[in-house]
């Protein structure tokens, strides 16, 4: 655990990091639940199952907040999910969102 910071102004302090989620992910409704968390938490990004068996995409918004969703892909998931680990990759400060929304993709 870390110490607080200063509360940022807005327009500051957004970050992008990609994401992916492994164990029994898929059909248990763990892509809908994930974007529901990040609309929640007011971020961006897209959400898609992959060919072999996890589910991947990318969360950007206020560095808090998005740290709030990576701790929930990694612990929480959907109701039926069993999530055996969460791999967060390109982690990066952005000046804008990327994205209009937190999309499902096929």
């Amino acid at each position: 655990g870390g110490g607080g910071g200063a509360a940022m102004a807005d327009g500051e302090g957004l970050v992008s990091v990609d994401y992916e989620v492994y164990g029994k992910v898929q059909g248990v409704f763990f892509r809908k639940y994930t974007q529901g968390e990040a609309k929640r938490l007011g971020l961006v990004g897209w959400v898609q199952n992959t060919s072999h068996g996890t589910v991947q995409g990318q969360i950007q918004g206020p560095a808090a907040r998005v740290q709030e969703l990576q701790e929930w892909l990694r612990k929480i998931g959907s109701p039926q999910s069993r999530i055996s680990r969460a791999e967060f990759s390109n982690e990066k400060k952005i000046g804008a969102l990327e994205h209009k929304e937190f999309q499902i993709l096929k």
